[in-house]
């Protein structure tokens, strides 16, 4: 690997984390693409790599999350068992699904989100006065109020149909492993469709949890030898300050915006990786 590379890869690290801090999904959503579109690095090498940046990622930006009130703890921990089960499910099916297959279900993981993002425009403030059936969200008290500056107050949310969301966790972690996207592309509209929770809870939520599923499946791969240790540490370093950079502006950006940011970039990324699936090259090659 040369110096050039090695450059190229710490840019792509920060900018790609910067955006992913942002939307609360870590950089593996946007590094695998990129490194296999755009360096032409095996879409297996660069699935290893990016577990590395999502670890990397999520630490980075878990702090300024947890001082904004943003992250529901207590809901993470429980959503994370269903993930991180997911996560060692797909790392037993990594080297069975084809390569093409990997292209075309990475192409339609992220056009379905796009648009169950899409089709829920706008972040519902919750009646905390409102008459509801007992749930388990109730019975572990997961439910909280942000402070969206935005807004200028404090928003009241409530988490529900939490069964249903663990279901979703399950199988994103399971894409998680197979991808090596971190699974908040897969979080994000879960919580966001089933949970019924304000974007900016999503993100950060799905932030402090992506670490943990990566790990999940990071350490198997480097077990079988499917990360490549330099890569992995360029990557890591732009990760964190990309990362950081990320969650500061996630704290002003509005939710809104966030929404809009969050799908152009589902349908660009899908769009590219069907391109990669049918063959067809995207920018010039590393050697």
């Amino acid at each position: 690997m040369d110096l050039h590379f090695e450059i190229w890869l710490f840019a792509v690290a920060l900018g790609t984390s910067a955006l992913g801090g942002m939307l609360g999904m870590a950089s593996g959503i946007f590094i695998v693409p990129v490194l296999t579109i755009f360096g032409h690095v095996d879409i297996r090498a660069a699935v290893g790599v990016s577990l590395i940046s999502v670890i990397a990622c999520s630490c980075g930006s878990a702090a300024p999350f947890l001082r904004g009130r943003l992250t529901n703890v207590r809901l993470a921990v429980v959503l994370e068992a269903t993930t991180t089960l997911g996560a060692l499910s797909g790392v037993l099916l990594f080297n069975i699904v084809p390569v093409t297959i990997l292209y075309l279900l990475f192409a339609a993981v992220l056009f379905v989100s796009a648009q169950q993002m899409l089709s829920r425009r706008g972040d519902p403030v919750t009646d905390v006065g409102e008459e509801r059936a007992p749930s388990w969200a109730d019975a572990l008290q997961l439910d909280a109020a942000y402070p969206d500056q935005a807004l200028g107050r404090d928003v009241v949310y409530r988490v529900q149909r939490l069964p249903l969301g663990m279901l979703f966790m399950y199988g994103a972690g399971l894409l998680s492993a197979l991808l090596g996207i971190g699974s908040g592309v897969l979080k994000i509209p879960a919580m966001d469709t089933a949970l019924r929770l304000p974007i900016k809870i999503s993100s950060a939520t799905s932030n402090f949890m992506i670490s943990v599923t990566a790990a999940a499946s990071a350490g198997a791969y480097f077990l079988r030898g499917n990360i490549d240790p330099l890569m992995a540490g360029v990557v890591a370093l732009g990760s964190v300050v990309g990362s950081i950079l990320g969650a500061r502006i996630l704290l002003r950006v509005s939710s809104e915006k966030l929404r809009i940011l969050f799908i152009a970039v589902l349908l660009l990324l899908g769009a590219q990786m069907l391109l990669s699936a049918l063959g067809i090259s995207i920018g010039g090659h590393h050697s």
